[in-house]
């Protein structure tokens, strides 16, 4: 019923105005809802200890440990054995060592870094002379790591993939955005530990997924431009 000496379009009018509040009010939470759930899936992806600054405030110098690499296959392909994928992941972890050096190098100045990065020549042959290998490296803690290397932090890394590489072949990772995505065929983490108390100071966690038509380079530049921003040595 409409109120008395209402027109007769008052009712369809009032309906219309409330279906149009309605529709804003739940284009609202759904926005709310689908910013909320980025933010914190970003916030699982980057840990960053309460005492970094504490603990990093006379960094100086960090070195890069060859990467951990792991090929999840169950099958091998053809012509490939386990100890050939073995190989490849040796040489994949050296792979992801140089091209993340690269890149700390290559934008030292425009992040303007307050740390300088070891030579993976030097870190490589220090390990090698102390008889540490990617096979044993777990045994160490990062304060002896960092020790040995004469380094004030370690930055160490995962890299799990669904496949091993074919020789020659390249592989592309490319970093999913957002909460949804195509299915994950692998997984990078990259840690940073202080040297003289061996705590974590900061690590980034990233789910990728597979393509071909690149190079570690590529791989390892588009994880680091997901979190450049939270890179903790990376002065604003």
């Amino acid at each position: 019923m409409r109120p008395a000496g209402a027109p007769s379009s008052f009712v369809p009018n009032l309906t219309y105005n409330l279906h149009n509040a309605m529709k804003r009010f739940l284009l609202t939470v759904l926005l709310a809802t689908a910013c909320f759930t980025a933010s914190f899936a970003q916030s699982r992806e980057i840990y960053e200890s309460p005492q970094f600054k504490t603990l990093s405030k006379n960094h100086k110098q960090l070195a890069i440990l060859p990467f951990a690499v792991t090929m999840t296959t169950k099958r091998l392909p053809k012509g490939m054995t386990a100890e050939t994928v073995r190989e490849q992941e040796l040489q994949e972890g050296k792979n992801i060592q140089s091209a993340l050096h690269s890149y700390f190098l290559k934008h030292q100045e425009s992040d303007h870094f307050t740390v300088g990065f070891q030579d993976i020549n030097k870190t490589n042959t220090l390990l090698a002379k102390a008889g540490i290998t990617p096979d044993n490296v777990a045994t160490k803690t990062s304060e002896e790591l960092a020790q040995l290397l004469g380094v004030d932090g370690v930055v160490s890394g995962s890299f799990v993939t669904d496949k091993p590489l074919s020789d020659g072949a390249a592989v592309a990772m490319t970093v999913l955005v957002g909460v949804s995505g195509p299915t994950n065929s692998g997984r990078t983490s990259i840690s940073i530990n202080d040297g003289a108390t061996g705590e974590l100071l900061w690590k980034y966690d990233k789910s990728l997924s597979r393509g071909l038509g690149s190079d570690t380079s590529t791989i390892i530049n588009a994880i680091m431009r997901k979190c450049s921003k939270m890179f903790p040595y990376a002065r604003s």
